[in-house]
């Protein structure tokens, strides 16, 4: 039966959000169980995509990518693939109206990350950001709106911040993997061998912007996902604490982290604050 495969995707996905991110996977757990399975199969097609272009360096990734990306077309154009992690997302796609052209910027900035080793303006810095991160923010706006496209419009601007917030983060938390492994850099006009305090505080007061403006939208967010995003937003707020408190060459020269024991902490004060109103 096509609901047993279906079901056996749905659980691929769940299995893949869970390996890759235990953060995220965390977060996802605060959201509705009505939404919740969709947010996994978005993570999930998000996860293999970029673990293709980042990971998979002892085969042709160009070639692997070209497939993923016909396979992506035809499970969209089919409403079903034989590979479990498309076939859940394909369904959430057109479940929830997800527009072809979040998923088309999506894979562009992905395929970028095969050739483009720097960005040297801040158009292609945004382009990118807009196709990495801020589009992941929109599928997800479309779960959660379940359709109401007046409350979509009203949060799309706070939902690219919180995305942009997220992968800047990311972006700074990973620049030794990113510089010394792939040989990349995302920040323009920044010479990341001689990355000074100066310079790191600018970045993080971009993030801060960032996460303010996503912070806005939380507020609006439907019942069913503001507890789940705010649990998200907290932890990297905290992760963005910590690289504020971390020198600029301990940033260079390894992956700053938030202990087990601090995501516990920062889940149950989330939960403190969303039950007493405070969101």
């Amino acid at each position: 039966m096509k609901a047993l495969f279906d079901s056996v995707s749905n659980q691929c996905s769940i299995i893949t959000t869970k390996y890759y991110s235990t953060s995220f996977s965390l977060a996802v757990k605060m959201l509705a169980p009505s939404i919740r399975q969709d947010i996994y199969n978005i993570y999930g097609f998000v996860r293999f995509a970029d673990e293709i272009v980042d990971t998979f360096h002892e085969y042709d990734k160009e070639t692997l990518f070209v497939d993923f990306k016909k396979d992506l077309k035809k499970s969209l154009d089919r409403k079903i693939s034989l590979n479990p992690i498309l076939n859940s997302f394909q369904h959430t796609a057109h479940k929830h109206q997800i527009d072809d052209s979040l998923i088309d910027a999506f894979m562009k900035s992905m395929e970028q990350d095969l050739y483009k080793k720097e960005y040297h303006t801040i158009e292609e810095y945004k382009e990118y950001i807009y196709g990495s991160a801020d589009v992941v923010g929109l599928m997800c706006l479309k779960v959660f709106v379940q359709g109401n496209e007046v409350q979509y419009e009203r949060l799309k601007d706070s939902a690219m911040a919180l995305g942009s917030a997220f992968q800047k983060v990311n972006f700074l938390r990973d620049l030794k993997a990113d510089y010394e492994e792939l040989n990349r850099t995302y920040f323009p006009h920044i010479d990341l061998t001689n990355l000074d305090e100066y310079t790191k505080m600018n970045i993080i007061q971009e993030i801060e912007e960032d996460f303010r403006k996503g912070y806005e939208g939380i507020l609006l967010l439907p019942p069913e996902a503001k507890f789940g995003v705010y649990t998200a937003y907290r932890y990297y707020k905290s992760l963005l604490q910590k690289l504020k408190n971390t020198a600029p060459l301990e940033i260079k020269n390894a992956r700053i982290r938030v202990p087990d024991h601090q995501k516990i902490g920062l889940l149950a004060q989330s939960y403190i604050n969303y039950r007493l109103n405070l969101i």
